[in-house]
């Protein structure tokens, strides 16, 4: 078990930056929301999460595996019921749905990226979380 540290400072009721070993990210809302669009929302923020989570335990899973993903794409749609942050009612699982698609662009076939796709399923931390959230998440995985 590790201890991640992060820290963060607020300029407005939007815009916040996050620090995270030598690295800063800009959290914010788009102008229409009040906020001036330097960055991902935080519920946007969550959501790439997964894409990179996704993407960096498939590579690790298929080169345990020996096989050749090459490069891979995502198209990632969320159901998000937003009556929470809109201050209307708590809803317990926000996220309703995501749905991933996984595109490899290297030589692997189907059954190969299958393989993958179990593999990255196990270890995916952020998939694991949303899931444990309540939240339905289907991730396919198709070749190029």
């Amino acid at each position: 078990m590790i201890s991640i540290r992060m820290s963060g400072h607020a300029t407005s009721h939007s815009h916040c930056v996050v620090s995270a070993r030598d690295l800063r990210l800009t959290i914010d809302e788009p102008i229409e929301r009040g906020g001036t669009n330097l960055g991902f929302s935080p519920t946007e923020t969550a959501f790439a999460s997964l894409v990179g989570c996704t993407n960096t335990i498939g590579h690790k899973c298929a080169h345990k595996l020996g096989i050749d993903i090459g490069n891979l794409e995502f198209d990632m749609e969320v159901d998000f019921d937003r009556r929470g942050v809109l201050l209307q009612e708590e809803i317990e699982v926000p996220f309703k749905a995501i749905r991933l698609v996984v595109t490899a662009s290297g030589p692997a076939g189907q059954s190969e990226l299958d393989q993958v796709a179990a593999e990255t399923e196990k270890y995916c931390a952020v998939s694991k979380m949303y899931k444990n959230a309540g939240t339905e998440v289907e991730v396919s995985w198709i070749t190029k």
